[in-house]
């Protein structure tokens, strides 16, 4: 199998249906969380830490053993790498990838050359799974393995979340565009990594071990290193951290010729049975696996935390050498053999490092947190801890949606910290009287809409980041985004702040109003007017509950991300920033971000554009502008228009009639693509429908809400 059948584009704009849709069944069965109760998950914890380390025997297929570290009787190395490579493939541009969903028992991960011999670990925690049932998710599971083999080996973990929910098939992600596996067409100009990718090649997880490209350079190696780190959102400690103490366990396997071993899993026969990459090299297991180049342990107790990695990588000068396999490693010059063999306790070996580590002694800012964790265990177990714990919960969103009982007490700035709710809520009359004060505070349905739609849709399903909750729209860096109109915006949030001090003043009790929460029930009170307007009657849902964030709780390096290069439903495109996706596809990875099903994210198209609230100089297709009508659809397909691009304008078309040549509408990619799409198209005709007004408002206030209550999960 080639790279290339798992990278087509990321979205076309095209339709993709929801599991439960296209399955028939109910979400439940597909979608699940661990309960993450008490004593229940206790004791799976329980269970997971005895099922880490077993004797070889105890394995129904030798196979299992012979890929680890066998003679030392510990799957540890094993499990630490399945929930590394799980959690690694996050990616802070679209906040895609990560543990979440346990995607690493699904093609293409499950057969990355990075993956290999991975798809050993899920069968070896089946038992597990298969005695508490949906009671534990795959992706907890895989997570939690990780965390008990560190346990196992004295590391002191940092906390363990559950909360991951299991999902039925792979995620259509935009892995890269190469054909084939370990291939490299991702780079332009100076080495610069094409986005969203966060890895160097297809199928890895983050860098060639052996140096860029194989080059066994560690200063160019520690340059891939920052940038696949970082676009993991990890900064410099938390990457030498992360480097230093998975490679303190554990070992590589490059026993022979890598091209002795076979296909991976979905290369694989029917009667493999998802196993692959089985190896022809001796026995293929033991002292002769191979899963890849280098043949590196690099501490003397394998099995233990220790501070070797340091030592080591300080105490010696490095000489290059290649291993069993060819590939290109280092081995200590004037060493004594001090490396336990895995398989012949009576021999030892020279220690031994891969490129990517010389990179933390060479690399000047690695070297110096090097040092200074080599000189300080504590510090460095520490940062190891935290940055294990954000690598593998970094996916997860806020501590809202954490389970279980050993869920760290502490808030980190990275979690998105939002305050719990301390005063009482504002009840059904004082959510009228609020609207009553919005609606005649001199704010335009226009500015009531864009400025909620603003607060809300940076929402990503992906990581559960974002959303109106916090108002973090208010704060740095979101303020200054140029898509939400700082002018406006800061006009707008000086009258409802003003509005939110006064409210909060008269009450007796210790009843609030959070401006979070005032600014979606003010462009719920502009969606009303519109929709009024329009000749219909209707309430938007709200439920009070968010609270607003502080600067301090705030990562502005971190939200800094969010900033859409486009946003199709705002019709706007950041001419700054490089596209990597056309305007319509990028509203479709937008849509898909939020949640929205094809038909949510068209109404709201429809019904954003006549209330003018994104760009409103394109694809405002009506004569009644703050108004909530179908008019975008209708004038749309209307056939007595006829497009053509506008000269000097990319991206931008004018409408003429088609009879008078007269001037009518200009419109971008986006507009257009409700009409040019098939799919697209037969939804947009049913909302253009004389008989659909009512629908087409009903369906767009019930999409509204879905979106400002995306980060609600305190109401799940």
């Amino acid at each position: 199998m080639s790279g290339r059948t798992w990278a087509s584009r990321q979205i076309q704009p095209r339709l993709v249906a929801e599991p439960a849709e296209r399955s028939g069944s109910s979400p439940e069965f597909w979608s699940r969380r661990s309960d993450g109760q008490g004593v229940q998950l206790c004791r799976r914890i329980q269970d997971a830490r005895s099922g880490c380390r077993e004797e070889r025997s105890s394995r129904a297929d030798d196979r299992f053993a012979g890929l680890v570290a066998g003679r030392l009787r510990h799957y540890g190395g094993l499990f630490i790498r399945m929930a590394w490579h799980s959690a690694g493939t996050y990616r802070i541009t679209d906040g895609r990838g990560g543990a979440g969903q346990g995607q690493q028992r699904f093609a293409p991960l499950n057969s990355w050359p990075d993956n290999a011999n991975l798809d050993k670990a899920p069968p070896s925690c089946g038992p597990i799974k298969q005695k508490y049932g949906n009671n534990i998710s795959w992706a907890d599971l895989m997570i939690l393995t990780g965390n008990v083999a560190l346990e196992s080996m004295g590391f002191k973990t940092f906390g363990f979340a559950g909360g991951r929910a299991d999902v039925w098939e792979p995620e259509e992600l935009y892995w890269g565009p190469e054909g084939t596996w370990l291939g490299d067409e991702r780079y332009s100009g100076e080495r610069q990594l094409a986005e969203p990718l966060g890895a160097v090649q297809m199928g890895l997880i983050y860098v060639n071990p052996e140096g860029p490209n194989g080059n066994p350079d560690p200063v160019a190696a520690a340059r891939d290193i920052r940038e696949t780190f970082a676009r993991m959102a990890m900064n410099d400690e938390e990457t030498v951290a992360l480097i230093a103490g998975g490679h303190t366990f554990g070992k590589t396997h490059g026993a022979g010729d890598p091209s002795l071993i076979g296909p991976e899993p979905e290369g694989g026969a029917i009667e493999d049975q998802g196993l692959g990459w089985k190896s022809t090299f001796g026995t293929g297991v033991g002292k002769d696996a191979i899963t890849g180049g280098p043949e590196v342990t690099w501490t003397q107790t394998p099995t233990r935390w220790s501070n070797y990695f340091f030592e080591n990588l300080f105490n010696y000068e490095w000489e290059l050498t290649a291993s069993p396999a060819g590939a290109k490693q280092w081995v200590a010059k004037n060493a004594d053999a001090s490396i336990p063999d895995a398989f012949d306790p009576g021999k030892k070996k020279l220690p031994t490092m891969l490129t990517t580590d010389l990179s933390l002694r060479f690399d000047p800012i690695y070297e110096k947190i090097s040092r200074r964790f080599l000189e300080n265990p504590d510090q460095f177990a520490d940062a190891f801890a935290r940055a294990w714990f954000k690598l593998t919960h970094r996916d997860m969103g806020p501590k809202v949606r954490y389970l279980g009982p050993e869920v760290p007490a502490e808030d980190l700035i990275w979690q998105d910290v939002i305050p719990a709710v301390d005063h009482p809520l504002v009840d059904d009359k004082d959510v009228a009287d609020l609207k009553a004060k919005v609606l005649a505070s001199g704010l335009s349905v226009q500015e009531l809409v864009s400025t909620a739609w603003a607060s809300a849709s940076t929402f990503r399903g992906s990581e559960k980041r974002g959303g109106a909750n916090g108002a973090r729209i208010r704060l740095a860096p979101q303020k200054d985004w140029d898509v939400n109109r700082p002018a406006q915006l800061a006009k707008v949030l000086g009258v409802l702040e003003g509005i939110q001090k006064d409210f909060n003043a008269a009450q007796a009790g210790a009843k609030k109003i959070s401006l979070a929460d005032l600014i979606v029930l003010a462009g719920s009170a502009g969606v009303e007017k519109a929709a009024k307007a329009a000749g219909y009657d209707i309430v938007v849902p709200f439920t009070p509950g968010r609270i607003d964030a502080s600067q301090e709780q705030t990562d502005a390096a971190s939200f800094a991300p969010l900033e859409p290069r486009a946003d199709g439903f705002r019709n706007y495109v950041n001419s700054g920033r490089m596209q990597f996706m056309k305007p319509e596809e990028a509203l479709v990875d937008r849509a898909q971000l939020l949640t929205l099903t094809a038909p949510e994210m068209t109404v709201l198209v429809g019904g954003l554009r006549v209330l003018k609230a994104g760009q409103p100089e394109h694809g405002v297709f009506t004569n009644r502008p703050e108004t909530l009508t179908n008019d975008f659809f209708v004038n749309l397909l209307d056939m007595g228009t006829q497009w053509a691009p506008l000269a000097g304008k990319d991206g931008v078309y004018e409408g003429r009639d088609r009879k008078t040549n007269e001037f009518k509408w200009t419109g971008t990619r986006v507009d257009l693509i409700f009409g040019s799409h098939s799919q697209l198209r037969a939804i947009a005709e049913v909302y253009a429908q004389s008989d659909a007004k009512a629908k087409f408002v009903k369906d767009f206030v019930a999409a509204w809400n879905k979106v400002m209550n995306a980060d609600r999960f305190d109401l799940v």
